[in-house]
């Protein structure tokens, strides 16, 4: 009769299974967005890599409308916000201020889950992508839309192919961090953010990069588990990583272009990242960031959308460099060490 299985056994068999759906949900959603010509490739893999890491079983159908219907209604907003303030620059960047703080708040009282950061993905990206392509006004909600659901079911799908063992608890994510004074840290990361949008908005050398405030975004909410100097030093670390893997992939797409080799190239990539972020410790959440680092680069090298002014992917690399040193320097300069009052349920 075979020895029951011990904690750490399960422990591993889970994480195992959750980055292997990770794994073969950004790779299948990545490479259909290249090869159907999506304007936006990265947005369903993105998705639905923040729907598969939230827990180990598959996003119910009440849930997954809701998130849907919460993406389309933010993007409908947003998209109202710049048809209304596209010309007084300084009017939208107070409402997104308004928007930023609001979920930084909500975020620093522990509060929100991954629906924050899709939240911050969405209100940097629509308003952005919207000034700087004026013909996507129309279809940006489409667009969402097909993110959103594609996200959804992807998720599915990797559930249909790695399901869950009958009768094996969920693991739920870590628990989220609530600090003692939150209006303070919002307010910080509110301006954190805010600067790194109106770099993007007002000189045209940025106009494109919209990987600058995600990646800024992604690191504000990953800095609050780094515990001291050595842990901040692995999570950028973690987060260069997801870079790099994204530079080398594009070379090697470049030199011999095949949705095939897409394909087996982000697998690999979400083994080695999603395997990682799907560890229920804080650690995870920092290699889920840097899978995310990673599909917004790939993606936006590789897809259709002209830019105002070429770029290298070097250059895009770049933006990542930049948007870390400049998320630790204004973390460093405007953040007080406020303790931890609690720790709350993630889900909350």
């Amino acid at each position: 009769m075979p020895a029951e299985a011990s904690p750490r056994s399960l422990e591993i068999a889970r994480q195992r299974r959750m980055g292997l759906r990770v794994a073969l949900a950004v790779a299948i959603g990545l490479s259909f967005g290249i090869g159907s010509g999506a304007v936006i490739p990265f947005l369903g893999p993105l998705f639905a890599a923040q729907f598969l890491l939230g827990g180990a079983r598959p996003l119910p159908l009440a849930k997954a409308m809701g998130t849907v219907g919460l993406i389309l209604l933010a993007g409908q907003f947003f998209i109202v916000m710049v048809g209304i303030f596209g010309g007084r620059p300084v009017q939208m960047l107070i409402l997104l201020g308004l928007f930023f703080f609001l979920c930084f708040f909500l975020q620093a009282q522990g509060k929100g889950g991954p629906a924050i950061f899709l939240s911050l993905v969405i209100s940097v990206m629509v308003p952005l992508l919207d000034l700087l392509h004026g013909d996507l006004d129309q279809s940006m909600i489409m667009i969402l839309f097909q993110g959103s659901v594609g996200g959804v079911v992807l998720s599915w799908l990797a559930h249909a192919a790695v399901p869950e063992p009958a009768g094996a608890a969920d693991k739920l994510p870590p628990q989220a961090v609530a600090l003692s004074n939150p209006t303070a840290r919002a307010l910080a990361n509110t301006a954190i953010l805010l600067g790194s949008v109106t770099l993007c908005l007002t000189n045209s050398a940025f106009s494109s990069a919209i990987v600058i405030p995600i990646t800024v975004s992604s690191l504000l909410l990953q800095l609050d588990l780094a515990g001291g100097a050595r842990a901040a030093l692995g999570l950028v670390a973690v987060n260069l990583l997801g870079g790099v893997l994204a530079s080398l992939a594009f070379t090697f797409l470049e030199i011999r272009p095949s949705l095939v080799l897409l394909f087996f190239t982000t697998l690999l990539v979400g083994l080695i990242l999603g395997g990682r972020a799907a560890m229920a410790s804080p650690l995870g959440k920092v290699y889920g960031g840097a899978l995310t680092t990673f599909l917004i680069l790939l993606g936006t090298g590789l897809s259709p959308l002209p830019t105002s002014t070429p770029e290298s992917f070097s250059t895009r690399v770049f933006y990542v460099l930049l948007a870390i040193a400049y998320a630790l320097c204004a973390t460093a300069l405007l953040w007080s060490r406020a303790p931890v009052q609690r720790r709350v349920s993630s889900q909350g």
